[in-house]
Protein backbone atom coordinates (compact mmCIF):
# COMPACT_ATOMS: atom_id res chain seq x y z
CA UNK A 1 0.00 0.00 0.00
CA UNK A 2 0.79 3.43 -0.79
CA UNK A 3 0.93 6.49 1.40
CA UNK A 4 1.94 8.91 -1.08
CA UNK A 5 -0.37 11.60 -1.81
CA UNK A 6 -1.80 11.91 -5.31
CA UNK A 7 0.15 15.34 -6.66
CA UNK A 8 -2.59 15.99 -9.11
CA UNK A 9 -4.98 18.71 -8.32
CA UNK A 10 -7.38 20.73 -9.97
CA UNK A 11 -6.00 23.74 -11.39
CA UNK A 12 -8.10 26.50 -10.40
CA UNK A 13 -7.15 25.80 -6.90
CA UNK A 14 -6.63 29.33 -4.91
CA UNK A 15 -3.61 30.87 -4.35
CA UNK A 16 -3.00 32.61 -1.17
CA UNK A 17 -0.44 35.85 -0.91
CA UNK A 18 2.28 33.90 -1.57
CA UNK A 19 1.51 32.74 -4.71
CA UNK A 20 0.52 28.88 -2.91
CA UNK A 21 -2.16 26.64 -3.02
CA UNK A 22 -3.03 24.86 -0.02
CA UNK A 23 -2.30 21.55 -0.97
CA UNK A 24 1.60 22.70 -0.96
CA UNK A 25 0.40 23.06 3.03
CA UNK A 26 -0.33 19.04 3.39
CA UNK A 27 1.99 16.18 4.28
CA UNK A 28 1.75 12.40 3.83
CA UNK A 29 -1.44 10.24 4.20
CA UNK A 30 -2.76 9.68 7.31
CA UNK A 31 -2.11 6.32 8.61
CA UNK A 32 -4.14 6.98 11.70
CA UNK A 33 -7.25 5.37 12.52
CA UNK A 34 -10.19 6.53 10.42
CA UNK A 35 -12.39 8.96 11.63
CA UNK A 36 -9.22 9.99 14.29
CA UNK A 37 -9.75 13.98 15.93
CA UNK A 38 -5.89 13.95 14.66
CA UNK A 39 -6.35 14.58 11.69
CA UNK A 40 -8.70 16.96 11.81
CA UNK A 41 -6.29 18.96 13.97
CA UNK A 42 -3.88 18.42 11.23
CA UNK A 43 -6.21 19.49 8.33
CA UNK A 44 -7.12 22.84 10.66
CA UNK A 45 -2.98 23.34 10.83
CA UNK A 46 -2.88 23.29 6.86
CA UNK A 47 -5.72 25.46 6.86
CA UNK A 48 -4.26 27.90 9.27
CA UNK A 49 -1.03 28.47 7.87
CA UNK A 50 -2.35 28.60 4.15
CA UNK A 51 -4.83 31.56 5.21
CA UNK A 52 -2.23 32.78 7.45
CA UNK A 53 0.52 32.95 4.52
CA UNK A 54 3.34 31.19 6.43
CA UNK A 55 6.41 30.14 4.09
CA UNK A 56 6.61 26.20 5.04
CA UNK A 57 10.36 26.41 5.11
CA UNK A 58 10.06 29.13 8.28
CA UNK A 59 8.12 26.39 10.24
CA UNK A 60 9.98 24.02 12.74
CA UNK A 61 7.45 21.45 13.83
CA UNK A 62 8.16 19.58 16.83
CA UNK A 63 6.99 16.18 18.25
CA UNK A 64 7.73 13.82 21.36
CA UNK A 65 5.89 10.41 20.79
CA UNK A 66 2.35 9.03 20.94
CA UNK A 67 -0.53 8.67 17.88
CA UNK A 68 -0.61 12.90 17.83
CA UNK A 69 3.19 12.89 17.63
CA UNK A 70 2.58 11.20 14.32
CA UNK A 71 1.20 13.75 12.82
CA UNK A 72 3.83 16.18 11.92
CA UNK A 73 4.09 13.98 8.91
CA UNK A 74 0.86 14.63 7.84
CA UNK A 75 1.37 18.67 7.38
CA UNK A 76 3.84 21.04 5.92
CA UNK A 77 6.08 18.27 3.99
CA UNK A 78 8.21 21.18 3.18
CA UNK A 79 9.23 22.78 6.62
CA UNK A 80 11.36 21.56 9.30
CA UNK A 81 10.95 18.91 11.50
CA UNK A 82 12.32 17.33 14.61
CA UNK A 83 10.63 13.81 16.80
CA UNK A 84 12.21 13.45 20.16
CA UNK A 85 11.43 11.22 22.82
CA UNK A 86 8.77 10.88 24.48
CA UNK A 87 7.68 14.05 26.67
CA UNK A 88 10.78 15.46 25.97
CA UNK A 89 9.95 18.08 23.03
CA UNK A 90 9.90 20.82 25.10
CA UNK A 91 13.46 20.21 25.59
CA UNK A 92 14.36 20.18 22.10
CA UNK A 93 12.21 22.91 21.08
CA UNK A 94 13.97 25.50 23.72
CA UNK A 95 17.09 24.66 22.36
CA UNK A 96 16.23 24.96 18.69
CA UNK A 97 14.30 28.63 19.63
CA UNK A 98 17.21 29.71 21.23
CA UNK A 99 19.55 29.16 18.56
CA UNK A 100 17.17 30.73 15.91
CA UNK A 101 14.48 32.93 16.67
CA UNK A 102 13.72 33.16 13.27
CA UNK A 103 11.66 30.54 12.23
CA UNK A 104 7.82 29.73 13.47
CA UNK A 105 7.89 27.05 16.19
CA UNK A 106 4.83 24.13 16.12
CA UNK A 107 5.02 21.57 18.77
CA UNK A 108 2.64 18.88 18.66
CA UNK A 109 1.91 16.63 21.85
CA UNK A 110 -0.76 14.70 23.21
CA UNK A 111 -1.76 14.10 26.89
CA UNK A 112 -0.03 11.40 28.00
CA UNK A 113 3.40 12.93 26.24
CA UNK A 114 2.34 15.90 28.37
CA UNK A 115 0.67 15.18 31.55
CA UNK A 116 2.80 12.35 32.25
CA UNK A 117 6.18 11.83 31.38
CA UNK A 118 6.58 15.25 29.84
CA UNK A 119 4.87 17.27 32.49
CA UNK A 120 8.27 18.62 34.18
CA UNK A 121 9.63 19.35 30.51
CA UNK A 122 6.10 21.08 29.93
CA UNK A 123 5.82 23.55 32.27
CA UNK A 124 8.71 25.04 32.15
CA UNK A 125 8.29 26.06 28.95
CA UNK A 126 5.51 27.36 29.54
CA UNK A 127 6.97 29.78 32.71
CA UNK A 128 9.74 30.77 30.67
CA UNK A 129 7.08 32.24 28.00
CA UNK A 130 8.96 30.47 25.28
CA UNK A 131 7.87 31.94 21.42
CA UNK A 132 6.01 29.12 20.21
CA UNK A 133 2.71 27.30 19.72
CA UNK A 134 2.23 23.97 21.74
CA UNK A 135 -0.91 21.98 20.71
CA UNK A 136 -2.51 18.99 22.85
CA UNK A 137 -4.13 16.96 20.69
CA UNK A 138 -6.41 15.50 23.83
CA UNK A 139 -8.32 12.14 23.84
CA UNK A 140 -7.91 11.07 27.54
CA UNK A 141 -5.89 7.81 26.97
CA UNK A 142 -2.80 6.27 25.76
CA UNK A 143 -4.30 5.15 21.89
CA UNK A 144 -0.76 3.30 20.99
CA UNK A 145 -1.15 1.25 24.21
CA UNK A 146 -4.67 -0.21 23.95
CA UNK A 147 -6.19 2.62 25.33
CA UNK A 148 -5.65 2.95 29.39
CA UNK A 149 -6.65 6.26 31.10
CA UNK A 150 -4.69 9.60 30.95
CA UNK A 151 -3.81 11.51 33.41
CA UNK A 152 -6.22 13.77 31.98
CA UNK A 153 -9.45 11.49 32.00
CA UNK A 154 -11.93 13.19 34.04
CA UNK A 155 -12.86 11.52 37.45
CA UNK A 156 -15.63 9.02 36.87
CA UNK A 157 -15.38 8.61 33.10
CA UNK A 158 -15.48 5.04 31.89
CA UNK A 159 -12.95 3.67 29.12
CA UNK A 160 -13.91 1.09 26.50
CA UNK A 161 -13.02 -1.69 28.83
CA UNK A 162 -15.60 -0.59 31.59
CA UNK A 163 -13.48 0.80 33.97
CA UNK A 164 -14.17 4.25 35.55
CA UNK A 165 -11.30 6.72 36.53
CA UNK A 166 -11.37 7.10 39.93
CA UNK A 167 -8.22 9.95 39.52
CA UNK A 168 -8.95 13.34 39.57
CA UNK A 169 -8.02 14.84 36.15
CA UNK A 170 -4.78 17.19 34.82
CA UNK A 171 -6.34 20.29 33.38
CA UNK A 172 -3.80 21.34 31.38
CA UNK A 173 -5.92 25.04 30.54
CA UNK A 174 -5.91 25.50 34.08
CA UNK A 175 -2.12 24.58 34.51
CA UNK A 176 -0.60 26.71 31.61
CA UNK A 177 -2.66 29.66 33.23
CA UNK A 178 -1.25 29.04 37.00
CA UNK A 179 2.39 28.91 34.93
CA UNK A 180 2.19 32.23 33.52
CA UNK A 181 1.24 30.75 29.48
CA UNK A 182 0.42 34.24 27.86
CA UNK A 183 -2.16 32.62 25.59
CA UNK A 184 -4.48 29.48 26.30
CA UNK A 185 -7.08 28.34 24.35
CA UNK A 186 -9.35 25.22 24.27
CA UNK A 187 -11.01 23.67 21.41
CA UNK A 188 -12.81 20.86 19.61
CA UNK A 189 -11.33 18.53 16.99
CA UNK A 190 -14.72 18.39 15.36
CA UNK A 191 -15.36 21.84 15.50
CA UNK A 192 -13.24 23.60 12.95
CA UNK A 193 -14.99 26.78 12.18
CA UNK A 194 -13.44 27.72 15.94
CA UNK A 195 -10.29 25.82 15.49
CA UNK A 196 -8.93 27.40 12.87
CA UNK A 197 -8.87 31.00 13.87
CA UNK A 198 -7.62 30.12 17.06
CA UNK A 199 -4.40 28.44 15.36
CA UNK A 200 -4.16 31.35 13.37
CA UNK A 201 -3.80 33.69 16.03
CA UNK A 202 -1.86 31.63 18.28
CA UNK A 203 0.68 31.68 15.55
CA UNK A 204 0.80 35.68 15.47
CA UNK A 205 1.13 35.36 19.43
CA UNK A 206 4.60 36.77 20.74
CA UNK A 207 5.16 34.24 23.36
CA UNK A 208 3.70 30.90 24.85
CA UNK A 209 0.66 30.13 22.43
CA UNK A 210 -1.17 26.61 24.63
CA UNK A 211 -3.81 25.18 22.90
CA UNK A 212 -5.55 22.04 24.47
CA UNK A 213 -7.95 20.17 21.68
CA UNK A 214 -10.48 17.62 22.37
CA UNK A 215 -9.55 14.77 19.85
CA UNK A 216 -11.94 11.41 20.26
CA UNK A 217 -10.01 8.62 19.91
CA UNK A 218 -12.22 6.40 17.85
CA UNK A 219 -10.77 3.19 18.42
CA UNK A 220 -10.29 3.30 22.39
CA UNK A 221 -12.53 6.24 23.78
CA UNK A 222 -15.40 7.34 21.80
CA UNK A 223 -17.92 5.13 24.45
CA UNK A 224 -20.92 5.92 26.37
CA UNK A 225 -19.51 6.71 29.64
CA UNK A 226 -16.50 8.77 27.96
CA UNK A 227 -15.87 12.27 28.39
CA UNK A 228 -13.47 12.69 25.52
CA UNK A 229 -16.42 11.00 23.14
CA UNK A 230 -18.06 13.09 20.18
CA UNK A 231 -21.48 12.80 21.38
CA UNK A 232 -20.10 14.06 24.97
CA UNK A 233 -18.39 17.16 23.90
CA UNK A 234 -20.92 18.25 20.99
CA UNK A 235 -23.35 18.09 24.00
CA UNK A 236 -21.26 19.95 26.54
CA UNK A 237 -19.54 22.27 24.57
CA UNK A 238 -20.00 25.74 25.92
CA UNK A 239 -18.04 28.28 24.00
CA UNK A 240 -16.62 32.06 25.13
CA UNK A 241 -17.32 33.81 21.97
CA UNK A 242 -17.29 33.38 18.11
CA UNK A 243 -14.51 35.11 16.41
CA UNK A 244 -12.23 35.63 13.50
CA UNK A 245 -8.84 36.82 13.53
CA UNK A 246 -8.04 39.82 11.96
CA UNK A 247 -4.82 40.52 10.14
CA UNK A 248 -3.40 43.82 11.27
CA UNK A 249 -5.04 46.88 9.38
CA UNK A 250 -7.25 49.49 9.80
CA UNK A 251 -8.88 49.19 13.22
CA UNK A 252 -12.03 47.39 13.71
CA UNK A 253 -14.23 47.95 16.71
CA UNK A 254 -17.65 47.81 17.71
CA UNK A 255 -20.37 48.01 20.66
CA UNK A 256 -23.08 45.50 22.15
CA UNK A 257 -24.49 44.61 24.79
CA UNK A 258 -23.46 41.45 26.82
CA UNK A 259 -25.36 38.14 26.31
CA UNK A 260 -26.71 39.48 22.20
CA UNK A 261 -25.19 38.81 18.99
CA UNK A 262 -24.12 41.09 16.43
CA UNK A 263 -22.93 40.93 12.82
CA UNK A 264 -18.93 42.59 12.03
CA UNK A 265 -17.69 43.49 8.38
CA UNK A 266 -14.30 42.18 8.10
CA UNK A 267 -11.52 43.85 5.74
CA UNK A 268 -12.12 41.10 2.90
CA UNK A 269 -16.26 41.60 3.25
CA UNK A 270 -16.87 38.94 4.93
CA UNK A 271 -18.87 38.66 8.06
CA UNK A 272 -18.55 36.96 11.42
CA UNK A 273 -20.77 36.96 14.60
CA UNK A 274 -19.41 38.35 18.07
CA UNK A 275 -21.96 36.85 20.94
CA UNK A 276 -20.75 37.71 24.68
CA UNK A 277 -21.59 34.95 26.77
CA UNK A 278 -20.81 35.97 29.98
CA UNK A 279 -19.88 39.54 31.16
CA UNK A 280 -18.19 38.66 34.32
CA UNK A 281 -15.32 36.79 31.68
CA UNK A 282 -12.42 38.83 30.43
CA UNK A 283 -9.49 37.18 28.34
CA UNK A 284 -7.04 39.83 29.21
CA UNK A 285 -7.82 38.89 33.28
CA UNK A 286 -5.96 35.94 34.47
CA UNK A 287 -8.03 35.48 36.90
CA UNK A 288 -11.45 35.83 35.03
CA UNK A 289 -10.37 32.99 32.70
CA UNK A 290 -9.31 30.88 35.83
CA UNK A 291 -12.51 31.62 36.92
CA UNK A 292 -14.57 31.00 33.89
CA UNK A 293 -12.37 27.53 33.15
CA UNK A 294 -13.68 26.36 37.13
CA UNK A 295 -17.11 26.96 37.09
CA UNK A 296 -17.24 25.59 33.43
CA UNK A 297 -15.72 21.93 35.27
CA UNK A 298 -17.86 22.63 37.87
CA UNK A 299 -20.97 22.62 35.69
CA UNK A 300 -19.73 19.19 33.23
CA UNK A 301 -18.68 21.80 30.60
CA UNK A 302 -16.02 22.02 28.47
CA UNK A 303 -14.92 25.42 27.91
CA UNK A 304 -13.92 26.53 24.45
CA UNK A 305 -12.62 29.28 22.64
CA UNK A 306 -9.82 32.20 23.55
CA UNK A 307 -9.60 31.99 27.16
CA UNK A 308 -7.14 34.40 27.85
CA UNK A 309 -4.50 36.22 26.11
CA UNK A 310 -1.52 39.09 27.09
CA UNK A 311 -0.16 41.20 24.42
CA UNK A 312 1.86 42.90 26.57
CA UNK A 313 4.74 39.77 27.87
CA UNK A 314 7.89 39.49 27.23
CA UNK A 315 9.21 36.04 25.24
CA UNK A 316 12.62 34.51 26.00
CA UNK A 317 14.14 35.44 23.72
CA UNK A 318 13.46 39.45 25.00
CA UNK A 319 13.32 38.02 28.71
CA UNK A 320 17.49 37.18 28.04
CA UNK A 321 18.39 39.64 25.22
CA UNK A 322 19.66 36.58 22.57
CA UNK A 323 21.16 37.21 19.25
CA UNK A 324 18.73 38.40 16.13
CA UNK A 325 21.26 36.46 13.82
CA UNK A 326 20.99 32.64 14.24
CA UNK A 327 23.58 31.07 16.14
CA UNK A 328 24.70 28.66 12.81
CA UNK A 329 25.11 32.20 10.71
CA UNK A 330 27.43 33.49 13.32
CA UNK A 331 31.02 34.32 12.42
CA UNK A 332 34.43 34.11 14.06
CA UNK A 333 34.43 37.77 14.58
CA UNK A 334 31.74 37.70 16.45
CA UNK A 335 32.12 34.56 18.08
CA UNK A 336 36.06 35.34 18.83
CA UNK A 337 35.90 39.08 19.84
CA UNK A 338 39.64 39.15 20.97
CA UNK A 339 41.18 39.37 23.93
CA UNK A 340 40.89 42.91 25.15
CA UNK A 341 36.97 41.90 25.06
CA UNK A 342 37.57 39.32 26.84
CA UNK A 343 39.51 41.55 29.33
CA UNK A 344 36.18 43.77 29.53
CA UNK A 345 34.14 41.16 30.30
CA UNK A 346 36.34 39.86 32.53
CA UNK A 347 36.73 42.97 34.92
CA UNK A 348 33.03 43.71 34.74
CA UNK A 349 32.79 39.90 36.85
CA UNK A 350 34.89 41.36 39.76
Amino acid sequence: MSYARPKFRHPQLPKNELGYTQDFYEGSISTLCAGCGHDSISAAIVQACFENNVEPHKVAKMSGIGCSSKTPAYFLSHSHGFNSVHGRMPSVATGANMANKDLVYLGVSGDGDTASIGMGQFVHAVRRNLNMVYIVMNNGCYGLTKGQDSATADKGSKNKAGNVNDFESISLASLALELGATFVAQSFSGDKNQLVPLIKAAMKHQGFAFLNVISPCVTFNNNVGSTKSYDFVREHQEATSTFDLVPHKTEITTKYEEGTTKSVVMHDGSLIQLHKLDPKWDPQNKFSAMTALENAKNKGEILTGLIYINEQSQDLHSLLNTSDTPLNKLTQDVLCPGTEKLKGINKSLR
